[in-house]
């Protein structure tokens, strides 16, 4: 085993960050939680992943600046999206009632899922520091990962989506 992998969980943990065990591969089945939505609601995932592609995108807070601008570069381009049969859902850390207020001041038209225990996180196998996910964005397609990428361009999260979906024949970027 290279050498520099085999210390890596320990750089992690020494600087607070905890790499979940079951971390997700393109073709893995996407996972199939629940958790409530800005408004309360259970969302169970599953059941978004049957209406179609999916992007589920994790940010560390709401309302902060890095992830306001990646909320809205997605909704600026909210209408290319769903043109394409895109569905998005952001999902934080945060409490239903801080998503709620996030979506509001910030006029965004898709689902934020409030993972405060961290269930999904640890599904997705996205990595934590303090209690906060890192910026990390899956498609699902079929039920299963069809892209990820890691520490996500915040500004320009929008064309980074969409060069995937271009990639994965979901749609052409406009």
């Amino acid at each position: 085993m290279n050498r520099t992998l085999a210390i890596l969980p320990l750089m992690l943990s020494f600087l607070g960050l905890k790499t979940p065990a079951g971390a997700l591969s393109v073709g893995d089945e996407a996972p199939r939680v629940a958790a409530p939505d800005q408004n309360g609601t259970t969302v169970n995932l599953a059941d978004i992943y049957a209406k179609g592609p999916t992007l589920v995108y994790f940010y560390p807070k709401a309302d902060t600046p890095g992830c306001t601008a990646q909320a809205c570069s997605l909704r600026d381009a909210f209408p290319d999206f769903t043109g394409q049969g895109v569905q998005i859902i952001g999902v934080s850390a945060d409490t239903a009632e801080a998503q709620k207020k996030f979506a509001e001041k910030y006029n965004l038209p898709f689902m934020l899922l409030a993972d405060a225990d961290g269930v999904v996180a640890k599904a997705f196998g996205v990595p934590t520091a303090m209690g906060f996910a890192k910026r990390q964005s899956f498609i699902v397609r079929d039920g299963k990962i069809a892209w990820i990428v890691q520490g996500a361009k915040t500004g320009d999260h929008a064309a980074e989506v969409k060069a995937a979906l271009q990639e994965l024949g979901l749609g052409g970027a406009r």
